[in-house]
């Protein structure tokens, strides 16, 4: 179809208008070919007739429902108002700040904050495609994020706009999103360390501007690097030509950058006095804009705020304090007054206060300073001349050095930046974030702006060459044959400024000579380019400026201060000064070889696919405007290197206004951006594109019937297509879309809204005909009725008479007899015949009941006689075995006593035996060690006879000496010999040996002080070693402190051994009372033995009864001649009197074994007795005896230290003998302290065995009344021994107790001969019986009822031992599955077999046990939860069993509130010893993580299926509101065979709840459980509703109340309405209803506001601004009804926040709820594997 075609009446154009750049007109007369005027009328009513050009007609609307779309790309018509409009539409009625332009975002600024930030949103697009949600900034993020971690491909993020467009807050936003979705697991923090460093750079780097207040005035690249896993790990910054201009210089109404004013706010803190600051209005540096403060902004908080980001970056204070140090000199720079001395000099006061400030805070020289700022010095060949400057030029010198200062600050705390930010190794992938400024035009345009246009050239040749190279790949990929398409390319332009002899060359050129002037330049650039380049011009008015046609615009730039900004020098004198500085920091800042700026600029090693041009002079490179071209090239190489994406920051308007929309500024910006040129390209093509399912869906109304039965559907969209547009270059067929041509949709819009419309008008025609059929049917009905009655009247009032009335009357009396007469015949038949009935049947009835009554009369005499011959039958048969069952229990009973008796006789004696081993044990080591001493005596020996030895040699000359260490020695081998023989003659023979070493002393000091005379020479030696021996003396002294403390440690245990033999001495005086307490057992035992004679003698006189009753009550012959011979050979079948004569004949043998073995056990008992008692009183004989050794021992050894030491003070000379005796002492204290550990350990082992014995005491008190005495009788037998084991041993008690048992045995052994007499006898009795009584046996079967055995009664308990605890973890938790095993068993029986064996732990009163076994049972949990943490069924069925173990230990716990519904018989279960409460506690905590993580995989599991189930899927047929997605296309498709439906909800929710029901999880639980999975259903549809806005539709609505009834009817037919999980449904219901609600009128607000109680003011107003109509029929919401609404909700409170918390889990309580299980009743399935736990 030719786009002429399409101007017909009622269509829309847009025309220009100078107000708002395009105006909207419908065509009112249909445009002809040829015709020179549009017939069209303008909004406001005015008719126009528009002069055209047929070959540029004015560009056509696009149809309402495009309007307002995600993507422009979507709009049928591509061009700059459809742009514009949409853009506004969006912004101004929608609220939408970000709309999609292909592979472009634009964000346009709001001016405003708003909700749509925070980490709810981020979780949000998480994960998700770009086309599936509203455009966001986070979408473009995520978009690189996915493509990164997809491709392993580096990203690039590039922000652009002019100043005040939002270009810095949304890097920000960008690098947050990365900062969140990829933070590492590691505490190193390095996203909050990267977050940080915006604050800082905006600090430094922002300033308050006429269109911004915190307009960034450099360019910056942030390169976040990531790990393998794509986990942030570092980042680095590159910045790009700060305006160092603003330093000293501020326009109006504009402000430095953002650190002076909050130093200066911070001033009077103390840390920042030395600096010497005051308010900014003090400042020349500050206040020359005359706005020194930003309206809401605190400067001193934010001085705050920067000071805490420094140090989460890890500069400290000292470094910051350099920085502020160097701030606040440049202020007092700035401050410094100069004066004028003539036209041509200048000065500054030596006394200048800021002068004398700046020297003193960066270390500089004053004098020099003054000079130097007020001259400068000229070096030529020949001299060097220092000439004056004016005040002008100082004052310029003097902004320079500020300039030059700060941007070296600039640069250093970047690079300190970059510093904090590098990480260790090397980077695998990394995304980029540029913020670099937009195309500027004002109206004066400097040096800057060139340089910032300079790049935005560069930027916008890049960017074209990619869009141009999607838009290829797009077509190759479909298949499509590709024509190239024409595109700005603007190369020209770039070559203009960067090529050789181009601008920048030329201005570098004019740099390098002395005398260069902007003039010289200017003029060279028009001698070159005027003419000769379509891209740069001459302005006709002026020859102090020229004119660049960039891609944008055209710029005039003014040539004043290029050379001097290019230049950017400072006097050299001054950087001399400077580095002379003694501030460190100031002095690094101008070295000739400064560190680096940008390490991260080394590490890239990427070739550019353009050469980058250099210039042959190496001092070009220094200027400004050479360093900015080499860092745009190595961008440019970075980003060629990198996957683009694009964000286009729009500025709205110059005032500021929230959602203000100027046309003409937006206008301005889309062509600068190069958003119109994106939409130029692609309307050069085919720019419509729709995918064959989307095409289907959306014009199947366009489709006949026939082409509807095609089973291909890409079929069908081709021959609809080919039948709809007759010309096939409009559109294109590829693989999996459909390309058209401009207008070519709206085209087909136009004939489906056609087609709707007819059909419209058909339904309205035939709706409106029927109802008016159906109303004229009512009036011709109503009319009829009237007639009726008025006919009727009528004729009635005609025809009465007299005459007719009395006929009438006569006639209806003789009507009235006839009927009577007739009725009263009929009557009377009937009554005849009723009578006549009732006769025949009562007689029947009542001879079948006098029949009935015979024969029950008969059948009950029968019963009688029957019933009376079974009952003495059954009563027999119950009797018989009632007496088996009492010999058999009491058999067994007896048995048990016997077998307990004899386990603690075994395990009494094992005892004794131990304690026999270890004394023995102890013993030989103590024979070890005094053999050990031996050795050590012999050894002694031969070292004395060395020392004898040399003692003779040395001491030749000293004769009476000799004589003396001979007495010394002897006397020591006659002490040791006596040591040897008996310990206690030592005492003696060292007192002996002591007094003659003191007589020697003392004959020796004589000698000594002869010998002193002729040996004087030697003296000074004699009194080195003498004050040698006096340090070893102290030495001695300290060991001897030691020895004495340990002795006295000894004494003290000697005293606790005493305390115990004391102990020992009190019990051995309580067995006299023992004793009669054994004389009372042995009184009851006599007593109980009497009584059970007494029932045997009773059973024998009841057995010979029942044989004489059978023998009187039968006639045995009579019987024989009755019987068969077949029947005789069935006698005795049942066996039951063969079966008491068996259990009697066991019971005997039983009973013989058992007094045997009792027998024997008494006698071994006996005889290890005495053994213990034997061993025991020779250890304690050979105790006592070690004592009384160790204590002479000590005392000997106490003198002899005394002794030894004194001897060595006076005697140097016998060191050595002293020495060793010292050994000696050492020896024998460490004998000592060996036995005494022996000793030691001995005493602690018999308090072992007293603590073993007591426990085991305690133990057994707990079993039957009856074996307690005997127990009791065996302890006192034990004590006694021990008693006699500890030398207190008394012989009678000992002849007495084995009297006592001899008289014992012998007394059952006589009893068991007795028992063995009578069982023969009735074994003979029995005999005889047995012929006579199997003739009756097969009789009795025939009329005897079987009677059944008598069950086996539990208890409730599982016994265990504690060694099987970890098999019943392993079988019963561990590897216990529930599928197939939960089907047929009782709920929660786990949990009730572990509580089974807590209660056989409570029943043994063991605490250890106990504590043992729940320990592992919670560990045992905890592992299996761990294990299958993602295991659904795992999780269900541990998290009902845990509920269940919980319930259990509270309805047993014996506490009132949780026994009120338990039985008898469970409150007799209940615990006996223990409170479990703490462990109830951990149990509860234990389950509520459970619950958690239950929860968790539920929510992961339908996580995938909510939004495309409850949004996306369309079920209700006719309401598909699928519309053309644009570039961004969404994920899922219509008939995707993979994507979720409501039906794979509902699938899901079935599921879960039959899972749970399955495992037996309580019926509350799951209530939660539900009301969790509903909330968070309920929560992701309305988030992602709130984030969709192409699904805020009157029909979207429609669909999701429909979803939301599928599942009210889904907790309907599961009985789950008491969960209140519908109530976590109304906030997506009232936004269903929200959506489909009349939104027109004042009561349309009004029913809004009391209707949506669920939905905050956010959310309202936000799917109000989100409302989409699907068709023309449907209606926008205007801006005027959401501000109504808006104001209506003004009063309400609630949570400005847009977005569910999806997050939020309810509070979980577990209702005690008291198990129906019977624990006697409960058996445990084979399939467990527990077949070694016993039911007891």
């Amino acid at each position: 179809m030719a786009l002429a075609e399409l101007y017909t009446q009622y269509n829309r154009v847009w025309i220009p208008d100078n107000e708002e750049v395009w105006q909207s007109a419908e065509i009112t007369k249909n445009y002809k070919a040829g015709d020179r005027f549009l017939h069209v009328q303008l909004e406001d009513g005015t008719e126009l007739n528009y002069p055209v050009d047929p070959a540029a007609l004015p560009p056509l609307r696009n149809p309402d429902i495009l309007v307002g779309e995600n993507d422009l790309t979507a709009l049928s018509y591509l061009h700059e108002p459809a742009v514009l409009h949409n853009l506004k539409v969006r912004f101004v009625e929608s609220k939408l700040i970000y709309t999609y332009s292909g592979i472009i975002l634009v964000a346009i600024n709001p001016y405003k904050q708003l909700p749509i930030y925070g980490d709810a949103i981020i979780h949000a697009y998480s994960g998700q495609n770009m086309g599936d949600m509203d455009p966001h900034i986070f979408a473009v993020a995520e978009e690189a994020y996915k493509q990164m971690a997809r491709n392993n491909k580096n990203q690039s993020i590039i922000v652009s706009g002019e100043s005040g467009a939002g270009k810095t807050v949304s890097a920000r936003y960008a690098m947050r999103y990365f900062a969140t979705v990829s933070k590492s697991s590691s505490n190193a923090h390095v996203e909050d360390k990267v977050l940080a460093s915006n604050p800082i750079t905006e600090a430094v780097g922002n300033a308050k501007t006429t269109r911004n207040d915190n307009s960034s005035r450099f360019g910056k690249y942030t390169e976040i690097s990531f790990d393998q896993s794509y986990q942030i790990i570092g980042a680095n910054m590159r910045t790009y030509l700060l305006e160092k201009s603003r330093v000293v210089f501020q326009s109006e109404n504009e402000r430095n950058y953002h650190i002076f004013y909050q130093l200066c706010a911070s001033a009077m803190q103390p840390e920042f006095k030395h600096l010497k600051l005051g308010s900014a209005e003090e400042f020349n540096y500050t206040r020359m804009g005359g706005s020194t403060e930003i309206g809401g902004i605190d400067d001193r908080a934010n001085m705050v705020e920067t000071q805490k980001t420094f140090a989460l970056l890890g500069l400290k204070e000292d470094f910051q304090m350099d920085v502020f140090k160097m701030l606040a000199a440049v202020l007092h720079l700035g401050n410094v007054e100069i004066t004028a001395v003539g036209d041509d000099r200048s000065s500054i006061s030596l006394k200048d206060k800021h002068l004398n400030i700046f020297c003193e805070l960066l270390g500089l020289n004053c004098d020099k300073m003054v000079q130097w700022l007020c001259h400068r010095k000229i070096i030529t060949t020949s001299e060097t001349v220092i000439k004056p400057m004016t005040r002008a030029q100082a004052a310029n010198a003097r902004d320079a050095l500020a300039k030059k200062i700060y941007s070296h600050l600039f640069d250093f705390i970047v690079e300190r930046i970059n510093q904090a930010l590098q990480f260790p190794g090397k980077q695998y992938t990394f995304i980029g974030v540029l913020d670099i400024y937009g195309f500027e035009t004002f109206d004066v345009n400097s040096f800057e702006q060139f340089c910032i246009n300079y790049a935005n050239e560069k930027l916008q040749q890049q960017f074209n060459l990619h869009v141009f190279k999607l838009e290829q790949e797009e077509y190759m990929k479909e298949d499509i044959p590709w024509t190239l398409i024409d595109f700005y390319d603007n190369q020209p332009v770039i070559d203009l400024i960067e090529a050789k002899m181009g601008i920048l060359e030329l201005l570098d050129e004019e740099c390098l000579l002395p005398h260069g002037t902007d003039e010289n330049w200017l003029q060279k650039l028009y001698n070159n380019f005027v003419n000769k380049n379509a891209h740069f011009e001459k302005p006709r008015m002026s020859n102090s400026s020229f004119i660049i046609q960039h891609f944008a615009d055209k710029v005039e730039y003014k040539r004043e201060g290029f050379l001097e900004k290019n230049r950017d020098t400072v006097h050299e004198v001054l950087i001399e000064i400077l580095k002379e500085s003694k501030f460190h920091l100031c002095a690094n800042f101008f070295q000739d070889n400064p560190v680096s700026i940008s390490p991260f600029s080394s590490t890239i090693n990427i070739k550019s696919a353009r050469p980058v041009l250099k210039s042959p002079n190496k001092q070009l490179r220094m200027t400004v405007g050479s360093k900015f071209r080499s860092s745009l090239s190595l961008l440019m190489v970075t980003l060629n290197a990198t996957t683009p994406h694009y964000v286009r920051c729009i500025k709205p308007n110059d005032e500021k206004l929230p959602f203000e929309f100027d046309s003409k500024r937006v206008t301005q910006q889309l062509r600068a951006c190069g958003v119109l040129e994106t939409i130029r390209i692609s309307a050069q093509s085919y720019p419509s594109r729709w995918t064959y399912i989307e095409f289907f869906s959306r014009y199947s109304i366009l489709m006949t019937q026939q082409e509807l039965s095609i089973n291909d559907k890409k079929q069908i969209c081709k021959i609809v297509l080919q039948r709809l547009i007759q010309d096939h270059n409009q559109y294109q067929f590829g693989r999996t879309k459909i390309f058209f041509r401009a207008g070519q949709v709206a085209y087909l819009e136009k004939l489906r809204s056609d087609k709707l419309r007819h059909a419209c008008i058909v339904i309205q025609k035939s709706v409106r005909g029927w109802q008016q059929r159906k109303k004229f049917l009512r009036i011709k009905e109503a009319a009829v009725i009237i007639q009726q009655y008025f006919r009727g009247q009528r004729t009635v009032r005609q025809a009465i008479t007299a005459r007719t009335l009395k006929q009438t009357w006569a006639a209806i009396i003789i009507q009235k007899y006839c009927r009577g007469y007739l009725v009263r015949r009929l009557c009377q038949l009937i009554h005849v015949a009723a009578v006549t009935i009732q006769a025949y049947t009562r007689g029947f009835l009542a001879r079948k009941k006098f029949q009935k009554m015979l024969e029950e009369h008969k059948a009950v005499i029968l019963q009688k006689y029957a019933r009376a011959w079974l009952a003495r039958r059954r009563f027999q048969n119950i009797r018989r075995f009632v007496l088996n069952i009492q010999l058999s229990y009491r058999v067994q009973q007896l048995q048990k006593k016997i077998e307990e008796k004899s386990r603690e006789n075994h395990g009494l004696l094992e005892r004794l035996t131990n304690l026999a081993s270890t004394h023995v044990n102890d013993v030989d080591t103590i024979q070890k060690l005094e053999s050990d001493l031996e050795k050590l005596t012999a050894q002694k020996r031969t070292y004395e006879e060395k020392g004898k030895k040399y003692k003779e040699d040395s001491e030749q000359k000293i004769l009476k000496l000799e004589n003396q260490n001979k007495e010394l020695q002897e006397q020591k081998e006659t002490l040791e010999v006596k040591l040897q023989e008996k310990h206690e003659e030592m005492k003696v023979k060292m007192d002996d040996l002591t007094k003659q070493l003191f007589s020697d002393v003392q004959k020796e000091e004589n000698q000594r002080m002869i010998l002193e005379k002729n040996f004087q020479n030697q003296k000074q030696d004699y009194e080195k070693e003498i004050e040698l021996l006096k340090e070893e003396i102290k030495i001695l002294k300290e060991e001897k402190t030691q020895l004495q403390h340990q002795i006295q440690q000894e004494i003290v245990i000697q005293d606790g051994l005493k305390m115990e033999v004391g102990q020992l001495t009190k019990q051995s005086q309580k067995i006299p009372e023992l004793q009669k307490e054994i004389e009372l057992l042995q009184t009851q035992k006599l007593d109980v033995e009497k009584q059970s004679q007494s029932q045997k003698r009773e059973l024998r006189e009841k057995m010979s009864e029942v044989t004489k009753q059978l023998l009187e009550s039968y006639d045995f012959e009579d019987v024989r001649s009755r019987l068969s011979t077949e029947d005789l050979e069935h006698l005795n079948e049942d066996g039951e009197l063969w079966f008491a004569y068996e259990g009697l004949k066991k019971a005997t043998r039983v009973l013989e074994s058992h007094f045997q073995s009792q027998k024997e056990i008494y006698e071994k008992e006996i005889e290890g007795l005495n053994f213990k008692v034997e061993h025991l009183s020779q250890d304690i004989n050979h105790l006592q005896k070690l004592f009384r050794e160790e204590n002479d021992i000590n005392d000997g050894i106490r003198l002899e230290v005394s002794r030894l030491t004194s001897e060595n003070l006076v005697i140097p000379d016998l060191k050595q003998q002293v020495s060793e005796l010292e050994n000696q002492k050492l020896d024998l204290e460490n004998r000592l302290q060996e036995q005494s550990v022996k000793l030691k350990e001995m005493s602690n082992r018999l308090h072992y065995e007293l603590e073993g014995d007591r426990t085991q005491r305690r133990t057994n008190e707990v079993q039957n009344e009856i074996d307690k005495k005997e127990k009791e009788r065996l302890k006192i037998t034990t004590q006694e021994t021990e008693g006699l084991s500890n030398g207190l041993i008394q012989d009678e008690i000992q002849d007495e107790v084995k009297s006592k048992i001899k008289q014992e045995t012998t007394r059952l052994t006589v009893e068991n001969m007795d028992l063995e007499e009578e069982l023969d006898m009735k074994d003979r009795i029995i005999k005889k019986l047995e012929d006579q009584i199997k003739t009756l046996t097969k009789t009795i079967e025939k009329t005897e009822v079987h009677v059944p055995t008598l069950p086996k009664e539990y208890v409730g308990m599982m016994e265990y031992k504690k060694e099987d605890e970890e098999r019943i973890i392993q079988n019963l938790i561990l590897d216990l599955k529930p599928r197939g095993v939960v089907v047929n068993m009782i709920p929660g029986l786990p949990a009730h077999i572990l509580f089974m064996c807590v209660r056989y732990a409570d029943y043994l009163n063991d605490a250890d046990m106990l504590k043992s076994f729940m320990n592992v049972t919670i560990d045992g949990i905890k592992e299996v939860v761990k294990e299958h943490s993602e295991d659904f069924e795992m999780l269900s069925f541990w998290l009902s069993n845990a509920y269940y173990f919980l319930n259990c230990l509270k309805q047993y716990s014996g506490e009132e509130e949780f026994m009120k519904c338990n039985t008898p018989r469970q409150n007799k279960n209940c615990l006996k010893h223990f409170d479990l409460s703490e462990y109830r506690q951990i149990l509860s905590d234990l389950a509520i993580r459970i619950y958690h993580q239950f929860i968790i995989v539920m929510e992961n599991n339908i996580q995938p299926m909510i939004v495309p189930g409850m949004l996306e899927y369309e079920s209700l047929q006719g309401i598909s509101g699928l519309k053309p997605t644009g570039f961004r296309k969404r994920s899922s498709s219509i008939d995707d065979t993979d994507t979720y439906t409501m039906t794979s909800v509902l699938q899901q929710l079935s599921y879960f709840y039959s899972t749970m029901c399955q495992n037996g999880l309580d019926s509350e639980l799951l209530k939660q459980a539900v009301k969790q999975l509903f909330f968070l259903i309920g929560a992701t549809t309305l988030n992602s509703l709130f984030l969709r806005k192409d699904m805020c539709s009157c029909r979207k609505g429609m669909q999701i109340r429909c979803n939301i009834s599928y599942l009210e009817e889904w907790l309907k037919d599961k009985n789950l309405q008491s969960s209140n999980a519908k109530e976590t449904l109304e906030p997506l219901s009232q936004a269903a209803w929200l959506l489909q609600v009349k939104k027109i009128t004042d009561d349309d607000a009004k029913e809004i506001c009391e209707h949506c109680t669920s939905l905050s003011t956010v959310q309202i107003v936000k799917i109000l601004n989100s409302y989409t109509p699907i068709d023309d029929f449907e209606k926008r919401v205007t801006p005027s009804f959401v501000r109504k609404v808006q104001a209506m909700l003004n009063n309400r409170e609630d949570v400005p926040q847009l977005m569910l918390d999806t997050k939020y889990l309810f509070q979980v309580t577990f209702p005690f709820t008291p198990s129906p299980h019977a624990l006697e009743m409960i058996q445990v399935p084979s399939s467990f594997k527990l077949g070694f736990l016993t039911r007891v």
